[in-house]
């Protein structure tokens, strides 16, 4: 049977936020009950070397005010710490602490398992065909520049 043009984006969607929910769930069990997927944005966005509150707001398409809400969120919970920018005084410098290094690793094995699970129900090959097909259809081969699609959503 076909299907309609409007569900295409739909199960892309549901896909998406099913994986999305089931990582959080567990991160959850892992210890990490408030970390929110905006805030995984944020920590791939900060990376291994970090950045500045203005940066971050560029990689996430968010406004500086809405990177400094999530950057306070994430500070208060110990995901991140702000230090003055010694390149420049008038800048925040963010860096993802130990505790978000470790929920970014947990949140990389999580995302091992999960995709094991996909192969199982999927099969091996349907699977790797699925992500093909994505890959091909994705702006980049990379999905870095997906880091914004907080700030898209908006």
């Amino acid at each position: 049977m076909d299907r309609y043009g409007y569900e295409l984006p739909l199960l892309l969607a549901g896909a998406f936020r099913r994986i999305i929910d089931e990582l959080h769930r567990r991160l959850a069990e892992q210890g990490h009950p408030d970390l929110r997927p905006a805030y995984g944005f944020a920590l791939q966005a900060i990376g291994a070397d970090g950045c500045t509150v203005s940066d971050l707001g560029r990689r996430l398409g968010v406004s500086k005010q809405a990177a400094t809400k999530t950057t306070a969120k994430l500070t208060a919970l110990g995901y991140v710490t702000r230090t003055p920018d010694p390149a420049d005084a008038r800048a925040v410098l963010l860096t993802v602490t130990p505790h978000g290094r470790a929920a970014l690793t947990e949140s990389a094995r999580i995302f091992e398992e999960l995709r094991a699970e996909w192969k199982q129900t999927l099969g091996a090959t349907r699977l790797r065909t699925l992500e093909d097909d994505l890959a091909k259809l994705t702006p980049s081969a990379s999905p870095t520049p997906l880091i914004d699609l907080p700030g898209w959503f908006h």
